[in-house]
């Protein structure tokens, strides 16, 4: 075969190439394609390399440090472990918690001490848990065991634990605080629910015998129930605001039990009335009230505070009831007792504050007991000044009514000749006294304002005081009996006082201290006066009808008749007059009254009657014997025995006007009614 020539082998050199060129650039392709999918594999593998250096890394350190490492990271990861435990069981009492206690108190309140006992796990081992913790990375650190960047991403998350765990509030959540304030209102509501108003009878029956009514108190169980939330808000230092709240619910129980007794007097200021009489209604209803408030209402609501409270010391409960009592309105009825103190002065005062001093003195032992704490100091204040006020003031009154009967000593007599009010007043007053109701009181509180005063007190001494007021008052029917221009009515004036001495005075007292000797002479005194104002006023008019000159004989009957109608009108003018000037009298003691008409009506009635049975017949038949004949004796009798009634009297004590600027000053007992007008 021949040879290839030189152009066949240049083109078989030229395909030959041609295919190495076209072969090489198929692999060209091929080692492009695959490079282009090992770029993302290679920048993979380079993300990589860090963690996986930090990986080789402890291979690296020390072998002693990596021995010991496993230790420590055991220690920390152990209480770091019961810490998640605890804080997990936590969060799974939220829904027992945060229910209405209510329904099962018991178990709200168990349920509530786990709460606080694993609270108080995190709070004393989370601090130690941390620590480990911190030591623990610390040690990665020193030793290079652990990556930068990790150790910092671990100290960043201790640091957030740690400002976590100083901030106690936020390991529960606020579960706590929600779960009692949920305890609080069940202790509201229990109190509300179970505390009722004492049922009470009128308030008109409150001064009658009244049967004791059992103290107002709560179930035994409520009060269990009470004492159990209060020994876990005791717990969470939250006992003050539960305080508060009892003391609100009770004292508002006691003022609602209180309404029905219509208390609105208590807040009378002494701008509002004009003087002790005008209240003096309220003051005995006050005595009543003041006692079934002590004895019945603050009475339960002191043993009720105690029974409540008795786990957490007395100095707890004796506030809490002081609180009560000052809110529930004690100090509102102190307040009203001042108030009468601090009105101006009259005698009648005397005896409201010797009442007002009785209420408060019965009830000094329960005072003592129910406020004799350091709690109640305010009451036990104002108690001590209102009783300071009673016994000043009651002295005082006592001490000026000696010189201000004398005083009235002054005044004109009444016109009408009865008993002046100053001397029906003091004798009935002194009669009060002395009496039961009066005597001991007041000398009790004489004996304690000359005690005071270091001033000696004589057993006697009121019954002393009280004698010279009567004898001022018979000084006073002297002056007043010669002050009358007319003596027939002075001795009218002195016939009804004293007899009023002698009848008011007798088988009292005073009576009995003056002695029989004394009463017998005012009643022959009386007997005197009587005497002597019949003779020289009515036992004239018979004069007036002699009989003298009426021997009727024949033809004498003209003669017989002028001097019947000159005696008749002689006795209708002499009548006519003296009835005129004595129609106003009066005698206001109904058994002197009527023996007096009595006894007027037998000095004239039975000569009139006999007079006009004997000689009336001449003068009827005349034609003007109406001018004659003007009162039958049926209509003369009448009028005679109908004489010296009683005109109606408005009540009141006395006044004066005092001699002088000083004594005006320090005794005024001017308010009340005149004394012998």
């Amino acid at each position: 075969m021949a040879e290839p020539s030189g152009v066949d082998r240049g083109i078989q050199s030229l395909v030959s190439a041609r295919n190495s060129l076209k072969s090489s650039l198929e692999k060209s392709k091929s080692i492009g394609s695959a490079l282009e999918r090992t770029g993302p594999r290679f920048d993979e593998i380079e993300q990589r390399l860090p963690s996986l250096e930090a990986a080789v890394r402890p291979i690296r350190a020390d072998r002693e440090a990596l021995v010991a490492v496993g230790g420590h990271i055991n220690r920390a990861v152990g209480p770091a472990a019961a810490v998640l435990k605890v804080f997990d069981a936590v969060h799974g009492l939220e829904k027992s918690l945060l229910s209405d206690p209510k329904n099962d108190l018991s178990g709200y309140l168990s349920v509530l001490k786990r709460l606080e006992e694993a609270l108080r796990f995190l709070g004393e081992n989370c601090g130690l848990a941390i620590q480990w913790l911190e030591d623990i990375v610390e040690y990665l650190e020193d030793h290079s065991v652990a990556d930068e960047k990790y150790l910092s991403s671990l100290k960043k998350s201790l640091r957030l634990l740690r400002e976590f765990q100083q901030e106690k509030a936020k390991l529960d959540g606020g579960l706590k605080d929600a779960a009692l304030d949920k305890l609080e209102n069940e202790f509201r509501r229990l109190l509300q629910d179970n505390s009722v108003p004492l049922p009470m009878a009128s308030p008109s029956s409150l001064g009658e015998q009244q049967p004791c009514i059992a103290p107002s108190q709560l179930p035994v169980t409520v009060i269990h129930k009470l004492q159990a939330i209060l020994g876990r808000l005791r717990a969470n230092n939250r006992l003050e605001k539960c305080v508060s709240v009892y003391v609100e619910v009770r004292s508002s129980n006691v003022r609602a039990s209180l309404q029905a007794l219509d208390l609105d007097y208590l807040d009378i200021t002494v701008t509002e009335f004009n003087d002790v009489q005008s209240i003096e209604g309220y003051i005995s209803q006050w005595g009543n009230h003041l006692e079934f408030a002590v004895k019945h209402l603050f009475e339960a609501e002191f043993k009720l505070c105690n029974e409540v409270f008795e786990r957490f010391g007395s100095s707890l409960w004796l506030d809490c009831f002081s609180k009560i009592a000052a809110q529930a309105g004690m100090l509102a009825f102190l307040q009203f007792g001042k108030t009468v103190t601090d009105s101006k002065k009259d005698p009648i005062k005397l005896l409201k504050l010797l009442d007002i001093f009785t209420s408060l003195n019965k009830l000094r032992a329960d005072f003592n007991r129910l406020f004799g704490g350091a709690a109640c100091i305010e009451i036990q204040n104002f108690t001590r000044d209102l009783i300071k006020k009673l016994i000043d003031g009651g002295a005082e009154i006592f001490s000026e009514l000696l010189p201000q009967v004398e005083i009235q000593k002054q005044i004109p007599p009444p016109s009408d000749g009865g008993v002046p009010r100053l001397v029906s007043f003091v004798t009935d007053y002194c009669n009060k006294l002395i009496g039961d109701k009066y005597k001991s009181t007041l000398t009790q509180v004489l004996l304690i304002h000359k005690s005071w005063r270091s001033e000696r007190f004589q057993e006697n001494q009121l019954m002393v005081e009280v004698l010279r007021i009567i004898k001022m008052i018979e000084q006073n029917m002297d002056a007043w009996m010669k002050a009358y221009p007319d003596q027939t009515l002075s001795h009218f004036f002195g016939m009804n006082n004293h007899y009023h001495l002698y009848k008011n005075l007798k088988g009292t007292r005073i009576g009995d201290q003056l002695g029989d000797s004394w009463l017998k002479e005012h009643d022959q005194y009386k007997e005197y006066y009587a005497t002597v104002f019949l003779r020289d006023s009515w036992g004239k008019l018979p004069s007036h009808l002699s009989r003298e000159g009426l021997i009727i004989f024949s033809g004498g009957h003209a003669t017989a008749r002028d001097l019947v109608k000159k005696r008749l009108k002689a006795f209708n003018d002499a009548f006519d007059e003296m009835y005129k000037k004595q129609a106003s009298w009066v005698v206001p003691e109904k058994d002197l009254r009527d023996r007096v008409c009595q006894q007027i009506v037998q000095a004239v009635v039975p000569v009139y009657r006999s007079y006009m049975q004997n000689y009336g017949p001449l003068v009827e038949k005349d034609a003007s014997s109406s001018k004659y004949v003007r009162y039958t004796v049926v209509a003369l009798e009448k009028m005679l025995s109908s004489l010296y009634m009683p005109k109606p009297m408005r009540y009141g004590s006395f006044k004066g006007t005092p001699p002088s600027e000083k004594l005006k000053n320090e005794v005024d007992l001017r308010r009340t009614t005149s004394a012998v007008v």
